[in-house]
């Protein structure tokens, strides 16, 4: 069974930084498409990175290249989102999500199957 749980998420004032986790079970990591989404309230959820199964290539969401960084522990099996320099425009819900994307697509949400519950991240002063 795939479960899919994060972590890290908070209340942290602009300029600063957070460090979000999602522990998979039931598959390993690097079998699959794997990334963080976010969904703020009132808006669709969008792709802030993710990592491709198919050469670890990583894809970034415009407005969050050179301040994110994702990245992968397989001996942990966990997934990591790095957020540095984070601003009010960055609160949201983050997602962790997997699956496997046809023909190399892995940047969009509809192909993503499975799901952690979220973790909310508040960038306030």
């Amino acid at each position: 069974q795939v479960q899919l749980v994060e972590s890290g998420g908070g209340l942290v004032q602009p300029g600063g930084s957070l460090r979000l986790s999602c522990a998979a079970s039931g598959f390993t990591l690097d079998s699959k498409d794997i990334g963080w989404f976010r969904q703020a309230p009132g808006k669709e959820r969008e792709q802030v990175s993710c990592i491709s199964r198919r050469d670890n290539s990583a894809s970034y969401a415009d407005s969050v290249k050179g301040r994110f960084t994702i990245s992968r522990d397989n001996a942990e099996n966990t997934l990591y989102l790095q957020m540095n320099r984070l601003n009010p425009k960055n609160t949201a819900v983050y997602f962790c999500a997997a699956g496997v994307g046809p023909d190399g697509d892995y940047t969009r949400a509809a192909v993503y199957p499975y799901w952690g519950q979220g973790t909310q991240v508040t960038v306030s002063s």
